[in-house]
């Protein structure tokens, strides 16, 4: 069941599968529907092999459903080819993952601005001035010009966060962004997360720690790909 939204909805999921094909298919998403309000935080929860990351894939256009459609403001984007997805992403959506996959060999400030040279709109200078700005706005300044293996953990995720909003998404996906973090730095990243959406930002976390899921506006829980619960969380 969809939770009414107040708004217009800004991303949704209409009827979605995923399926594997097999000698046995394998349904890692079974008639999803769903929306999501802009400036909502939700987090989508579940069992181990549930389906939670192959949601959360098909809803940032990482993957492409085997039914249904995903819809941007009301626009279908499942049938677009490779090319054109890539696109939206690039400029639509921000993705934090459980390992932060940074560059080894760049800073803190290149990781920042990778998104930003990919996608092509700004001159260096511009790109310096937002990286900065990112960077200042989850306190990082200090650290723009360390290499990721200079971090601790907290700050590699911090750092994480700031190149997913190198490109200023609409949407910002993570996927069980705390799971390699201790107690204090997982809340202080969800915290970063939540605050994300006063901004208008949509944010929409996979996490297996319902302590921090309670932070959220809202909690999806999936068992074997189907939504059994969807609510306030609490």
């Amino acid at each position: 069941m969809t939770v009414p939204s107040p708004r217009a909805p800004a991303l949704c999921a209409n009827h979605v599968s995923r399926v594997l094909p097999a000698t046995v298919p394998v349904t890692l998403i079974d008639d999803v529907s769903l929306e999501f309000a802009p400036g909502s935080f939700t987090v989508i929860t579940g069992p181990s092999g549930s389906g939670k990351s192959s949601l959360l894939y098909l809803l940032g256009l990482l993957d492409v459903p085997t039914r249904g459609e995903i819809l941007i403001d009301g626009q279908s984007v499942s049938g677009r080819d490779s090319e054109a997805r890539a696109a939206m992403r690039l400029r639509t959506f921000g993705f934090v993952f459980q390992f932060h996959f940074l560059l080894p060999e760049f800073s803190v400030l290149d990781n920042v601005m990778l998104p930003m040279r990919q996608l092509g709109t700004l001159s260096r200078a511009a790109m310096l001035e937002r990286a900065h700005a990112i960077l200042a706005s989850l306190d990082m300044t200090s650290s723009a010009n360390k290499r990721p293996d200079a971090l601790s953990g907290g700050q590699r995720q911090r750092t994480a966060v700031a190149r997913a909003l190198a490109n200023d998404p609409r949407f910002v996906l993570a996927d069980e962004p705390t799971g390699a973090l201790d107690t204090v730095n997982a809340a202080a990243v969800f915290a970063i997360l939540r605050g994300l959406t006063t901004a208008g930002r949509t944010v929409i976390a996979v996490t297996h720690d319902m302590g921090l899921s309670a932070t959220a506006d809202r909690r999806i829980h999936i068992v074997d790909g189907r939504v059994v619960s969807d609510g306030a969380a609490a």
